[in-house]
């Protein structure tokens, strides 16, 4: 399963919900299908995009929140899991794409490569609804079930360690933050 695949399965339910990002491929991908204001590209913060989503969650709890995260990324804040857990805020669908490795910084093998087993870990933490999906229907599937249901969830996408041959947008980072800033003051209006 190729990341950029399942992101294009989602876009459409990408619309609404406020979608937080990590660094490198994922943001590159998504970028490329077509960037919305609603989407916060968080470059150059290894591993916050779960602390940033849980925040924007819990500051915002009628809004639907997604993370777009990845394994090396969650590895290296794995105790936003716990604090996730803790809270619990409905509105928040956590999907991190295990591809096994560091691959925006080199393609060097995650712990997930060996052994670990992200949605134990997130079970563990008390989760109250984590998967594993492996193919593009399940993937699918439990995107809907998340974003459209009322229960904290994370769900390990397993994808294959390819992605994009660049990880440079047209969207100045900066400009991003003030649009998707903007963006969150306009759902306060209505």
């Amino acid at each position: 399963m190729l990341r950029l695949e399942c992101l294009r399965a989602i876009y459409s339910d990408l619309e609404s919900p406020l979608v937080v990002t990590i660094m490198g491929a994922v943001a590159a991908e998504l970028h490329s299908l077509g960037h919305r204001s609603n989407f916060f590209y968080l470059q150059h913060a290894m591993g916050l995009a779960s602390s940033t989503g849980l925040g924007l969650a819990l500051c915002l709890p009628d809004q639907q929140v997604v993370v777009l995260d990845g394994d090396g990324s969650l590895l290296m804040n794995l105790g936003s899991l716990s604090t996730m857990a803790r809270y619990r805020p409905a509105n928040l669908t956590h999907i991190v794409f295990d591809n096994e490795s560091l691959l925006s910084v080199g393609g060097f093998p995650t712990a997930t490569s060996t052994g670990t087993d992200l949605e134990g870990v997130a079970r563990a933490s008390g989760i109250p609804r984590t998967m594993t999906v492996g193919d593009m229907d399940g993937f699918r599937v439990a995107v809907k079930e998340a974003i459209h249901g009322k229960q904290l969830t994370t769900i390990i996408a397993k994808v294959e360690a390819r992605g994009p041959s660049g990880y440079i947008t047209d969207l100045a980072l900066l400009e991003n933050r003030f649009q998707f800033r903007r963006h969150i003051q306009s759902l306060k209006r209505r």
